[in-house]
Order: C-alpha cells, then structure tokens, then sequence
C-alpha cells in the first residue's frame, strides 16, 4: 500500500476504477499496468454498463509519470517498457466498449493529463488545473499527446507541450474540450458524477458501444503509434539533462519538505 494501489469495484452496473499513490497519485509502472488491466477487465464484464476512473485523496488527480521510476531506468528497453504503461491505459480505456467517465477533483500534471484526455468525459472541479511538464525535464508528451490532441486541438496541444511551467485553468480547459463539465464543490461534482453513470447504465450497451466507435474513430493504428511514441520517450529519458532536470525537482521539493 505504501507504493500505490489500484482497485476496482462494480455495483448496479458501473464500475470504478481508483488509482493512489502517496506521491501525489504519481503513476509508477505497477500503478499503470495495473489500471489498464482492471479497465480491460471492467470492459469484458458484461455485467458492466459504464467504467468511473477516479484517484484518492483531495490534492492531485495525477502528478504523472513517478520520478523515482523515471531516475531508474537504465536502458532504453526499460525506458519503453516503462512508457509502455501509459500506452496500456490510453488503449485500455479505448478500447473499452463502454464509456468511461473520469472524475478530475484536483490538478493534473503530465501523463495526467493524458489520462483526463483519454477519459470519454472528464467532470472537473473548477480548482483543477492542467500542465503537461514532460518538456521541462527533457521529455515531451509523446505517448498521451495524441489523446491530448484528439480533445483540445493540434495548436492548443502544441501550447501546452511547448510551456511546460504553464498551468491551464479549468476553465481553459472547459473551452477547449479537455474538461466535459465543471463543478464548484467535489460534493456536486460526485452527485452529478452519479446521475451520469447510472443514466449511461441505463442505456443499450450495443448502442453505446456503436457509439463508443463512433467517437475514437481514425484512432485504430494507436496501438502502434503508441509504441512509437513511448521508445522515444524511452530514450530520452536517459540523457543528462532529464537526470539533473529531475534531481533538481527532488532536491527543491525535499527542502520545500
């Protein structure tokens, strides 16, 4: 439990999907993996209707990608397999022949980003904000930037990715597709949130999943593309700058500690 947890449950048709890790909800390689899988699971479950993809905790939705992971890897096969893991979940909640509603109470950094973006509809708090970081360690949102295109548009994803220190409010975000809804309290945002998930369950899972289709269509080549993408991230991650870049951060954040 000290290292992040995923779990998953399903009651009158909706399944939800919590993820947590003490680092403010940062994404290791088990945490990745391990939502993908019970996202993949969730969609083959023909009892379920709707998947809710949630963190724990009232700070961060997602800080992105561990850096204590990012600072181990020592190849680039181990810098893919790594990046992999964000491949896993964009494709899991692709894939999966029901919508999946995020619910995105806080900030979201890097691959939570991406993670907001993959989601059919992400209900926001109106304090959550957006920044994809990757570029400031030497990286780039290689693997989530085509979810992150496909909702907010090539020239606001080259925004974002180009000013990495940059937060986008909520209502940035609302503007340009990547939040569905806003709310002012987590409490009407976990009601709606609700009314959502048991409307969508209540509706033909054929038809939803036609649907479904429908939306992601032109993304059939992603799981190649993917791949792609997190070998370049793979790669770049081992070069000196991401490695003082990161030790920087730790350093900064253990004196702010």
């Amino acid at each position: 439990m000290s290292d992040g947890y995923v779990n998953s449950d399903v009651k009158d048709g909706i399944a939800t999907v919590t993820f947590h890790h003490p680092k403010s909800n940062s994404l290791p390689g088990h945490i990745l993996r391990g939502m993908a899988q019970a996202i993949e699971q969730c969609g083959m479950d023909p009892q379920v209707r709707v998947i809710i993809l949630r963190s724990e905790g009232d700070k961060a939705f997602c800080a992105g990608a561990s850096f204590d992971e990012l600072v181990a890897i020592e190849d680039e096969a181990k810098g893919l397999e790594f990046f992999s893991g964000f491949a896993l979940v964009i494709n899991a909640i692709r894939k999966a022949p029901v919508f999946v509603i995020g619910r995105i109470h806080a900030h979201c950094v890097g691959g939570g980003v991406g993670l907001a973006a993959a989601v059919d509809f992400a209900l926001a708090h109106e304090e959550a904000t957006a920044r994809l970081s990757e570029l400031a360690i030497g990286i780039g949102p290689f693997v989530v930037g085509p979810a992150v295109e496909r909702k907010v548009g090539a020239g606001a994803f080259g925004l974002m990715s180009a000013t990495p220190a940059t937060r986008r409010d909520s209502h940035w975000c609302e503007r340009h597709g990547l939040f569905s809804e806003l709310f002012s309290h987590v409490g009407t945002l976990d009601i709606r949130l609700n009314e959502l998930a048991h409307e969508l369950a209540a509706y033909s899972p054929e038809a939803m999943a036609e649907l479904k289709r429908v939306m992601w269509r032109g993304t059939e080549d992603w799981d190649r593309l993917l791949a792609e993408r997190a070998a370049i991230s793979g790669r770049l991650v081992l070069s000196e700058f991401t490695r003082n870049a990161i030790a920087k951060f730790k350093a900064a954040t253990a004196k702010r500690g």
